[in-house]
């Protein structure tokens, strides 16, 4: 294999597939980056064996072949070399080292056989749709703050992507929670989407998805099975396992009853929460919301650091009440929430808060209440 490529290609297509790789690996293949050149592409592909990337690129292959190479080293490599520069790839074949060659500078990198490096990209995907990039940033953005770190509960280590029914509209669902908070986001069902079974999308998918949709702007073919799932676009191409768990029954913790109706700026509220929670301590990051006609009280307070209160305008016509959050938690929902008001909808100091946006209504987040 001989080819010779533009650094800065070289270095996008390099950026992407290697985060995908572990930094230790017990199996040296998996360090690895397949290499593959023919005609005028040049083709990338790394795997962790539950994620797979593969990327082409503008290339000029002067002997067509295949190798694999270690690719954080080369990375690195590609990395440092100067701007605008031409960077050649050569493999002699067998088990020789990939040389790579750019203006002065030499490197001999060991080459693991090909025929070792694992395909996961195969298998038959029975439904595919499309979605928009956009579409899908929307997905991630707004639910997967939401995810749940805890390995134990596997099956709330991703999100939920499935077919449902809203006000009699079919829509495309996600939804992530970790116990604590809730996030569920619809788009329109895209045409194909209909008989897609619901899969939960593992958190490491959903980041390097994220990374990718960042130098995308147009439509996104997902393809999936009941144990994969595929994402591709321009030059690039993402398959994923997907969790093999049972997601809960979710619509089982929004609460439908919720009759005490608090509206408030969007920005006035995440600013008074972030000043207010300065005083809460580090581990539970309480602060106290009491609301009553016309307005809300925040206050937060500890033995260590004293307390803090700061009042602000709301709309608000129930009974008094008053209620306890993570105030970290508030700010995550906040941040996700783009028009200039939030409206919650609660029952008691003990039970679930629905927050939504007022002139938005696909986003739905879930709270609980901690005792403060």
């Amino acid at each position: 294999m001989k080819l010779t490529i533009e650094r800065a290609a070289l270095l996008k297509a390099l950026n992407h597939v290697q985060s995908v790789v572990e930094k230790r690996n017990t199996i040296p293949i998996l360090s690895n980056v397949k290499i593959e050149a023919k005609g005028d592409r040049a083709s990338f592909n790394a795997t962790d064996m539950d994620l797979d990337i593969a990327e082409k690129v503008a290339a000029e292959a002067r002997r067509a072949g295949s190798t694999t190479a270690p690719a954080h080293t080369l990375y690195e490599i590609v990395r440092k070399l100067p701007e605008g520069s031409q960077v050649e790839l050569e493999h002699g074949g067998g088990d020789g080292q990939l040389t790579l060659r750019s203006g002065r500078s030499k490197f001999a990198l060991p080459a693991l056989p090909v025929e070792d490096f694992p395909a996961m990209s195969g298998g038959e995907m029975p439904h595919s749709f499309t979605l928009s990039s956009d579409e899908l940033k929307t997905l991630i953005d707004r639910t997967r703050f939401a995810i749940s770190s805890e390995e134990t509960r596997y099956y709330l280590n991703g999100i939920y992507l499935h077919g449902a029914e809203s006000s009699g509209v079919r829509v495309l669902r996600a939804v992530a929670t970790d116990g604590h908070r809730l996030a569920r986001v619809e788009v329109p069902l895209p045409q194909g989407a209909a008989g897609m079974p619901g899969v939960i999308v593992p958190r490491k998918t959903v980041n390097e998805l994220r990374k990718l949709l960042d130098e995308t702007e147009g439509d996104v073919a997902v393809a999936l099975s009941e144990t994969k799932i595929r994402f591709a676009f321009g030059d690039a191409e993402l398959t994923s396992k997907l969790i093999d768990g049972t997601f809960p029954d979710y619509e089982r913790v929004i609460p439908r009853d919720n009759d005490k109706i608090l509206e408030v700026d969007r920005v006035q509220f995440s600013q008074a929460v972030d000043r207010v929670s300065a005083i809460s301590t580090e581990r539970s990051r309480a602060i106290k919301m009491s609301v009553e006609k016309g307005a809300l009280t925040l206050s937060a307070s500890s033995p260590e650091q004293g307390s803090a209160v700061e009042e602000l305008e709301a709309t608000y016509e129930s009974t008094p009440i008053e209620i306890g959050f993570n105030s970290r938690y508030l700010l995550d929902i906040m941040a996700q929430i783009e028009g200039d008001a939030a409206r919650f909808a609660m029952a008691d100091a003990a039970s679930p808060t629905v927050v939504r946006e007022v002139a938005d209504g696909s986003a739905l987040y879930v709270l609980m209440p901690m005792r403060v």
